[in-house]
This record gives C-alpha cells, structure tokens and sequence, in this order.
C-alpha cells in the first residue's frame, strides 16, 4: 500500500506534528508506559507500548523449523497476523536460531527473541521482494523490503535478550558501489529532484543493487526495541523515518560493513536512545531529516531526540546530524556517553574515530539545525574534533549530479560542555558559509590531552569557549 504523506493532513499528537496514519482509528487499545526524558529544551513524554499482559504467540505454533527457512518465515508472519488480529500480542522466537526472510510487522505486535534465540536473515535479496515503500539516503523510492519493516504502524516492538542476524554474503558484494548501482542512485537523485512520484522509483531491476535498512519502522507511532542484539547488516542497522514516539534503549549494535549506521532517526519526534553499545561501520548515531526536494516536498523536521548513557566501541561519529538534514533538525542532546575504543578493536577490527559532533551539510539541502547540545562526552583518540560542522560535504555528488537549487543550511545554537579527550585533531573545526554564516556556539569545560591543530573558525558569528 503506497502512503503518500503530502497528499493527506497533517494529525496533532501529543501537541506534535505526526503523520495521519491510515486504519489507525481500528486499532485497538494497548496500555502504555510513559518515558520523560530530561533535555535542555522542552522534551515531551515518550508513549511506549506496554505488552506486559498480552498473549503470547510463539512461532513453534505456526510451524516455524530451524532447518528450513520457508517454514519459519511462513510462521513468523502468521504469528504476526494472529497477534493482530487477536487485538495485541507477543510474537516469540525461542531458543535456537532460525533462519528467516524479510520480517513485516503490524500494530500491536512485539517481537520478542527469547534467550539464546538467533533470527538469523537471507542473503539472497530476493527474499526481500515484492519491493515496499522505503528510501535510500534521504531520498523515497520503491527497494527491497528492510530485513524488519513496518508501515504505517502503531504499537510496535522488538524486545527480549535475544538477537537479529544478517548473513551478508551477498550485501558484502554489494557494499562495492559498481557504476550499476551509481548509475541507479544518479536516476534517483533526478526522478526525486524532477518531483517524480514515489511509485515511479523503482529501483529493484538490473543492478541497482540498492542495500535495505536492516530495521525500518516508516510512518509508525508509539515504537520500541529493547535489549536485543544485532548483528551485521546490510546497511543503516535502525531507521526511525516519520516516526513519532520512539524508545531504543539497551540494544547492542555489531555492524562493521559500509554504511553501517547504528541508529537513523530521520524526519521523527521524541526518540530516546538509551543505555545502547554501538560498534559501527559508520557513526553511531546520525539524525537524519531527508534529502533536497524529497525533504522539502514532506516538510517533516526531526526534533526531540535524547542520546545518553550510551557506550561506542568503534564508530566514525559519536553523534552526526546530516548531511541529509533537509527538513531541518533541531533540539538535540547527548549527554553522559562515551567512546571507548582503543582504536583496535576487541576483534582486531577498528574503524577511526573522526569526531564527537559533526554537523555536515552543503548548498543543495536547505533546511536548519538548531539547538543541539553535548556534555558530559569522553573519549581516548579521535582524528578529528570535540565539535565540527562541515558545510560542503558533497561526498561523489559534487561531479555526480548538478545543483537544481542552491539553498543553505541555517545552522545556530549548538552546545558543548564537559567533554574529556585524551588526544584529538583539534577542539573545534568550524566552516560556515560566507552567505550565511554558523551563529551561536559554545564551548564549557572541554579538555583535551594531546591537541594536533588549532581551533578553526570559518564564517562564524558568537563563539564562545567561556
């Protein structure tokens, strides 16, 4: 079911903006739980859904095998219809590890992976066919389904001690980037540009070989994963993308291939990302809020998101917002988190460390960051800085594909205090553009032991280290 989200209102929940979703008002009640997060701005309370009294639906019931992947995806998802259709329930994965195709979640329903329990996900892309409505990079289109969707949901959850498993045989190919799969992202980048409509990206034929997020919960309301572990992925690991009321605490992230973000909340509203180990290809956490014209067209900012007491083993940012930032991005806060990489890794395997915040963003992608906050952060050595912002980060698109529309990225009120570092690049690199300068930033009570380069100031007004 496609779900154009400009082409219907707008619905106020909690006071915020949040998409109108379709057949929600037939959902029926669960309890929740609420979360208050403290912020340096005014953080809503966070609806979680609470399964606690729900029944249970383990998959053994609907004929789930471990030796054979057809029978346990068939009873993965009659287990989840069931559990909808019941009203609400509890979808188990017992001990064991089980090998599955895409997993398509529905309101009401949890996933629950009991100790000792692997879902263990198919290489073999077509597995994730029929394509669904999802994105690439900030940009909406027509791929294969994420390993773990949702559309459109209310209520829905991942939980238990359990874990998620990508086997990447074929995605570890496809992490090369050929001119096929360019070529195909050069398509994108015009038919989204042009306004062309969702429906008609397709971008499943030939080679495009477009990766799918591992978790993606896309237009869905009151969302929580807890105390799983994931392992490997495709590619962005979590993708909250125009979500409203989000909880991810206490998950561990393996995902040491390209592109492998640990969380992407992208144009979504109160996310809380707690008590999480991150040991990430990429950056560890990334707010996103889409990409030039797509983001315009949808107009949905990110806002409210909470990192904190969270541990990153490997990882090239603490924290980065953008570059798809778009729709604009504003009150965001890290608090008490900390790197603890020694730069190799427990497996030998070490990514380097670029920065704690990095704000990157260019003269296609408009829209606005503010209000971003960082304290109590530590970490042993990173290449880059305590705070950069970057405002002509391009990336392969600088030659790729021409700018339809130059519109700059108002960047101001960005925060950062109590931070500890053993060795860095420098305290702060910051490069604003001439036209419209990065306003208001400041520095408290950041250390830093071994400092290779100076403080960089470029087209910037209110700097402040006092």
């Amino acid at each position: 079911m496609a779900f154009d989200l400009p082409s219907r209102r707008m619905a106020l929940a909690g006071g915020l903006a949040a998409p109108l979703l379709p057949g929600l008002a037939l959902a029926r009640p669960l309890p929740r739980k609420l979360v208050r997060p403290t912020a340096p701005f005014d953080m809503p309370s966070i609806g979680v859904p609470d399964f606690s009294s729900a029944r249970r639906f383990p998959i053994t019931d609907f004929g789930a095998d471990q030796g054979d992947q057809g029978r346990t995806s068939a009873a993965l998802s009659a287990a989840i219809k069931a559990a909808n259709a019941a009203g609400a329930g509890v979808v188990v994965v017992p001990a064991g590890t089980w090998p599955t195709g895409k997993v398509h979640l529905k309101s009401n329903v949890a996933l629950h992976l009991a100790k000792g329990a692997t879902l263990l996900f198919s290489e073999k892309p077509a597995d994730y066919l029929p394509p669904v409505q999802t994105t690439w990079e900030g940009l909406e289109c027509w791929n294969y389904s994420p390993l773990v969707y949702a559309f459109a949901c209310e209520n829905v959850a991942i939980t238990g001690p359990g874990r998620l498993k990508a086997k990447l045989d074929v995605w570890r190919e496809w992490y090369k980037r050929p001119k096929p799969h360019m070529d195909a992202l050069v398509a994108l980048y015009h038919q989204a540009a042009k306004g062309e409509p969702v429906d008609a990206r397709r971008m499943t034929a030939g080679e495009a070989n477009l990766r799918p997020q591992f978790i993606q919960f896309n237009r869905c309301r009151h969302v929580l994963i807890e105390d799983v572990s994931i392992e490997d992925s495709p590619f962005w690991v979590i993708h909250p993308f125009l979500c409203t009321d989000v909880v991810i605490r206490r998950v561990k992230i393996r995902a040491h291939g390209h592109n492998n973000d640990g969380v992407d909340p992208e144009m979504s509203q109160n996310v809380l990302i707690e008590d999480c180990v991150f040991d990430q290809g990429d950056d560890a956490v990334s707010v996103k809020s889409g990409r030039d014209q797509d983001a315009w067209r949808l107009g949905v900012p990110t806002r409210n998101v909470v990192m904190r007491d969270c541990q990153i083993r490997n990882g090239h940012q603490l924290m980065a917002v953008g570059s798809e930032l778009s729709a604009g991005i504003e009150n965001v806060f890290v608090d008490n988190c900390h790197f603890t990489g020694d730069g190799k890794g427990e497996d030998g395997w070490a990514v380097p460390i670029a920065n704690l915040l990095f704000v990157k963003t260019n003269e296609r992608r408009g829209g606005f960051v503010r209000n971003i906050h960082m304290r109590n952060v530590s970490a042993t050595k990173i290449a880059g800085s305590v705070l950069a912002v970057d405002t002509d980060v391009l990336y392969q698109w600088r030659t790729l594909v021409p700018t339809y529309e130059r519109r700059l990225t108002a960047i101001e009120g960005l925060r950062v205090s109590d931070v500890r570092v053993a060795e860095a690049g420098s305290v702060c690199s910051l490069k604003g553009e001439k036209d419209l300068p990065i306003r208001d930033v400041r520095l408290r009570r950041v250390s830093v032991g071994k400092v290779a380069g100076p403080v960089k100031t470029e087209n910037v007004t209110g700097f402040s280290t006092q």
